[in-house]
């Protein structure tokens, strides 16, 4: 079900049979909410018994060809850090649960490290995120995720890397090591390789083992 939030953002919203202890706020991919999402939205609140809400991180402002990766990628430099968190919140609040996790997904993976520095979330998943910003994306609104996960609670970070991610080398997931962060990495793994099963990239077995992680590490909040 799409929702607008008090923001002023859409959110898709998928809730479990029942009153869920645990909420979980998702920021997805490049290619924002969309159908995919919905259904893995659905899917998660079925089978993890988890109230969710996946939050479009472009806060409307994405590029009329939603297909177009390039034009999208050069939206990104225009997301703003503390606008985006106020939507998580937001999402979170509309959720109504009595604890809340955060999950994203690549670039959402890089708003995951972003948000760390937020007390509303007990637990944090990172699927592939950047660890540093990448030049294209440096704009006024955006700070550097190794120094939001510093000024935060990198420790309640789960970070799912691929050992092939030229988006996450290694001295860079050593990184994150060294503030706290929770790593798993899949040494044959690519970027993506978890979440879309329609990518030549997507890796069965090593995508099942991370979602296990990944909702454990919630589930444990």
């Amino acid at each position: 079900m799409r929702i607008t939030l008090p923001t002023g953002t859409v959110a898709e919203i998928a809730r479990p049979v029942g009153s869920p202890r645990l909420g979980l706020v998702v920021t997805p991919d490049i290619f924002g909410v969309r159908p995919h999402f919905d259904d893995l939205a659905a899917g998660w609140a079925r089978d993890w018994g988890m109230a969710v809400a996946v939050v479009d991180q472009y806060a409307g402002n994405q590029p009329a060809d939603d297909a177009d990766v390039n034009a999208r990628f050069a939206a990104v430099a225009a997301i703003d850090d503390d606008r985006h968190l106020a939507d998580l919140h937001a999402a979170a609040d509309a959720l109504a649960t009595p604890v809340v996790g955060l999950m994203g997904f690549c670039m959402g993976g890089m708003y995951c490290f972003n948000s760390a520095r937020s007390d509303r979330f007990a637990r944090i998943v990172s699927f592939y995120g950047m660890i540093t910003l990448p030049d294209a994306w440096k704009g006024p609104g955006h700070g550097e995720p190794l120094d939001h996960l510093r000024a935060g609670h990198a420790a309640r970070v789960l970070a799912i890397i691929g050992g092939k991610d030229t988006w996450t080398p290694a001295d860079q997931v050593e990184r994150l090591r060294e503030v706290g962060v929770s790593v798993v990495e899949y040494p044959e793994a690519e970027h993506a390789f978890a979440h879309d099963p329609s990518r030549p990239i997507h890796r069965a077995d090593d995508a099942a083992d991370a979602f296990a992680r990944a909702r454990a590490w919630l589930e444990n909040a």
